[in-house]
């Protein structure tokens, strides 16, 4: 997933991304990760706007993530596939994607990976497409 999934996912939690780590809760998708991408989603977590849209205090940012680490499958990343998007902080999703052989990017920034995502035979979907797939 996306830090812009994650982040929806803090701040909305009846939306479609909570909805997905709810089904990697139970098994029913498998997130992935690597370890910068997981840094990524504290960072992005932990800014204040996002903090006080999902009316948390500091702690509940840290509980989140917590439980966010617990969720995902650890990817290694033994390539660096750099340069192949627009964003260069999107490289850090198609890097865990590609080396975590994942089917799917879930994302609302679906524009920015398009050509990357499918040289590598990566999906790109919506939270909400994502969950209709597994559901």
């Amino acid at each position: 997933m996306d830090a812009d999934a994650i982040v929806a996912a803090m701040r909305s939690p009846k939306g479609a991304s909570a909805a997905l780590l709810r089904a990697a809760r139970t098994g029913r998708v498998v997130l992935l990760a690597s370890v910068p991408l997981g840094i990524e989603y504290e960072s992005v977590c932990s800014r204040p706007e996002h903090v006080a849209a999902a009316g948390f205090r500091p702690l509940d940012v840290t509980i989140f993530l917590d439980a966010l680490v617990r969720l995902t499958e650890p990817v290694d990343t033994w390539f660096l596939w750099r340069p192949q998007l627009r964003d260069p902080g999107d490289e850090l999703v198609l890097e865990a994607a590609v080396n975590g052989q994942a089917n799917a990017i879930v994302t609302f920034n679906r524009r920015d990976f398009k050509g990357g995502a499918s040289r590598f035979g990566i999906g790109i979907l919506l939270p909400a497409d994502a969950l209709r797939r597994i559901t």
